[in-house]
């Protein structure tokens, strides 16, 4: 069962596509106060009137920050804590595919920094608001990619040896370590965390990767999830009784399953933590 979303605050990164724009714009049509984060100052204005235009709800902000680099999250972070007293439900959705190895503004490999990296900062700078705010939720956009995959910790950021499929993978193995490691820190404090895994979506996803990588998705599109449907997890995670209290899952399709045996490490997942509050230290 979902429920209204009325006088519930949610902070959704990666809004203005995708599935982060559909789920922005089904909890604000269930009443919530939405707060976007993008890095496109144009797509953010337009995404968020359409919103407003969509759902009759006006309670739409928006933050432009890039949250690939420290200065962009804790932007967010602080903007987000000056306008609002309470966070019901963060949303980490924003990341990306990099064929080729790049580096963020922080000269970190940009597949790390962008959906591990950011997914940690982000948390940890509005825990107290969390915690404030509780009962509230964490929700963390992982992926099935994390499958089969190995974390090296010495070669985190892809110098000795790089692919693009790889480095996704491994920071969706990532986001779900964190996600447990985050729940077990969690305990206690009215604050759940659980990962998701939308499928594969026929969205603007790893079309920053030229015109091979364009076709390539555009060919498989037709096989793909809608973004509405990409979606539902998130927002069945954000609104439904059924999970409240929940924490420490992976769902897909609504339902919890069991992620890759290693995302259950715990001793890999306290080694990241430990190494990610180093890197934005």
């Amino acid at each position: 069962m979902l429920a209204s979303m009325q006088g519930k605050t949610i902070l959704i990164t990666g809004a203005t596509s995708g599935i982060g724009l559909a789920m922005a714009r089904e909890l604000a049509g269930k009443g919530a106060h939405v707060t976007l984060v993008g890095r496109n100052s144009a797509k953010l204005a337009t995404v968020a009137e359409q919103i407003r235009n969509q759902t009759g709800n006006q309670n739409i902000d928006t933050i432009l920050a890039d949250l690939s680099i420290h200065a962009g999250v804790q932007l967010t972070a602080h903007e987000f804590k000056k306008r609002r007293t309470r966070l019901d439900v963060l949303i980490n959705n924003a990341g990306a595919i990099y064929m080729s190895r790049r580096l963020s503004g922080d000269g970190l490999e940009m597949t790390f920094a962008l959906n591990h990296l950011n997914y940690f900062h982000l948390t940890n700078l509005l825990l107290d608001v969390l915690k404030a705010s509780a009962p509230a939720r964490v929700i963390n956009v992982s992926s099935d990619a994390h499958r089969g995959q190995v974390i090296d910790f010495d070669d985190l950021q892809g110098e000795k040896s790089y692919s693009g499929w790889t480095a996704y993978g491994r920071s969706k193995l990532m986001n779900i370590l964190f996600t447990y490691e985050l729940t077990r820190r969690l305990t206690g404090k009215g604050v759940t965390a659980n990962a998701m895994h939308p499928g594969f979506v026929a969205s603007g996803f790893g079309r920053n990767n030229g015109t091979l990588m364009s076709l390539a998705m555009k060919l498989i599109s037709p096989i793909a999830k809608t973004a509405d449907e990409g979606a539902s997890t998130g927002i069945y995670l954000a609104s439904s009784i059924e999970v409240e209290g929940l924490s420490g899952k992976y769902f897909v399709d609504k339902q919890p399953v069991d992620s890759d045996p290693a995302s259950y490490d715990q001793a890999l997942a306290v080694r990241l933590w430990d190494t990610s509050l180093e890197m934005i230290a």
